[in-house]
Order: C-alpha cells, then structure tokens, then sequence
C-alpha cells in the first residue's frame, strides 16, 4: 500500500511542478506546462485510476494552499480531470463472449477482452480539449464582448512590445488573431492532450506495465453521431455571443479528432505503395512545418467517415473466397 501512496504523490507533485512553473515566464515553462498531465498519466494507465485520482487530489491542494484556489481549480480541471478519466478509459474493458470449456475435465479458458475503443478515445480528448478552452477563456470574462476585449488588449500589448512602431494594419491582424484564438487555442489543447495519452501510454509499454495489447492505430475511427454533433456545431457558429464562441471551439475540437482519424486513413490507403515511407514522412512534415495541410487531413478523414474509404480498401485486399465443391 505505501508503494502505491508514494508512487501517487510523486506522479501528483511532478505534475504540479510542471503546471506552476509557467509562473516563471521561462520558455522552457511552456513546454513543462503542457506536459504537465504526463505523469498522472502513468500513474494512472500503469497502477490504475485511483493512484492518479490521490496524486491529482494532493497536488490540487497543494497548489491551492501555495498559490490560491484558482489555481487549484484549474489544476483539477485542465490536469487531474484529464488524466484520471482517459487512464479509466484506457484500461476500460469487457468480455466478448464467455469461453465455455470443451470437455467437463478441462478448465475454463479466460474470457477474450474488448478493450474501450481507441475513437472514442478520442472523442473524450475532444471534449477535454474542449472543457479546458472554454474554462480559460471564462477567467478573462463572462460575455463574448469582454472576452474578446481582454485578448485583443493582450495581443496589442505583445505587439507593441515587440514592434513599437506597429500601425492600422497591426490592429487588423490583431482582430483577425482574436476572431480565430479559440479555436486555435482547442487545437493546441487537443494536440498536446492527445501527445501526453500517447507519450503515457509509450511509457508504460515499455516498463511493462500496460495491461491491454497496443491498439491498432489505423482502425481508429469516430462514432457515427460525431459528425452530426460537427454539424450542430457548425450550425451554431453563426450564432453570436458566447454561444458562438463556444461552437467554435467544439468544432475546432471535433475536426482535430476527424484530422486524427484521416492520418489513420492514410496509413491505411499507403499499405499498398512501395514508397509508403516517403509519402507519410512528407505528410507529416508539411504538416508539422506548415500547419494548414492539416485540412487535407481533416477532409480525408470526413470523407471515410462518409464514404468508408478503408473498409472498401480492405475489403479488396481480401483474397477472394474459395470456389465451393
């Protein structure tokens, strides 16, 4: 039992460590600060959701006695939240059907496991991506006006520190950073979220300590009703006020989550090529320098989600059936 104790108050402390040093204005803090689920992370795929529940617990209390209760609040929400729920789900696992034994004299084999599906997954990373944003953006306000107020104040001021000379146009890019800063502020949440699951779940697997096999990441694919919920809010994004703001950053969420699962699409349809390396290191290199290719990647994976891309691809890999007698 103190194993267990101690290994969650070391996972909880080293996640307060990287959330507060942000406080330091360093540029390495950054990095630290998105990273800072990671260790309750392990904690949680590698010894089980309670031991990253205590960790996160004790390290929210401990931010809030050392820096206030904002802090803890946003702690338990943006860190401990996360990383206590997607270990649940990652470990999250159900019979398939119960192994009946051949003969009365022989045991009963275990029961094959259906593990909790890797899409879903990453819905929930959608929705935390999500819940996170929209928390962040309501410490600046509580209405559309004052929110977007405070972060077009924010960004003039960083501009003018950095050029002193900026003009008119300045103040339009400014605007034009402001309309899209939700939306690219879930895109980073979602991203870095997705990062600590996958860097998490490396860790335990190679300390063996993962107790389900490794998924088979090209089969990742959303529910159905994810694009309906797209859909709805899209839909919603050409409303106004806080509404608005909130549909955007839930849409921006779920097309990283369709961006994902198009990177799975295209592992996928490159079985087949010879220079299959190439292609996906390219891929992913425009993607990573660039950024806006990730749109390519978004609409491959609307597109299978509509049209089955990868089944129909499978499907004609498949040796044909043998002629019957």
């Amino acid at each position: 039992m103190m194993p267990f104790v101690l290994i969650a108050l070391i996972a909880g402390a080293a996640s307060a460590l990287m959330f507060a040093s942000i406080i330091s204005g360093a540029l390495i803090s950054l990095v630290l600060f998105y990273l800072a689920p990671l260790p309750l992370m392990v904690a949680a795929i590698g010894w089980g959701p309670l031991c990253a529940s205590l960790g996160g617990i004790a390290a929210a209390i401990g931010l809030g006695i050392l820096f206030g209760l904002p802090h803890c609040i946003a702690f338990a929400v943006t860190v401990a939240l996360p990383a206590w729920w997607l270990g649940h789900l990652v470990l999250l696992s159900r019979p398939v059907a119960p192994a009946a034994p051949e003969a009365a004299t022989e045991p009963a084999a275990e029961p094959e496991l259906e593990w909790y599906p890797v899409g879903r997954i990453l819905l929930w990373l959608a929705g935390f991506a999500t819940l996170t944003t929209i928390a962040a953006l309501l410490t600046l306000g509580t209405d559309a006006e004052t929110i977007m107020g405070t972060l077009r104040r924010g960004l003039m001021r960083l501009l003018r520190a950095t050029d002193p000379q900026s003009s008119g146009e300045a103040g339009q890019f400014v605007d034009a950073m402001v309309r899209i800063a939700p939306a690219g502020a879930t895109v980073v949440a979602m991203m870095t979220l997705t990062l600590n699951l996958w860097l998490s779940a490396k860790v335990t697997a190679t300390s063996g300590r993962l107790r389900r096999p490794w998924p088979d990441m090209m089969t990742a694919e959303l529910p159905p009703m994810t694009l309906v919920g797209l859909c709805i809010a899209l839909a919603f994004c050409f409303t106004g006020g806080l509404l608005a703001i909130a549909a955007q950053i839930a849409a921006a969420a779920l097309m990283m989550g369709y961006a994902l699962t198009g990177f799975a699409v295209l592992h996928t349809l490159t079985l087949a090529l010879k220079s299959r390396t190439f292609w996906l290191g390219s891929t992913y290199a425009l993607v990573v320098v660039l950024g806006w290719p990730v749109i390519a990647m978004v609409i491959l994976g609307l597109a299978d989600a509509v049209f089955g891309f990868r089944e129909r691809f499978l499907r004609s890999r498949q040796p044909p059936p043998l002629p019957t007698p």
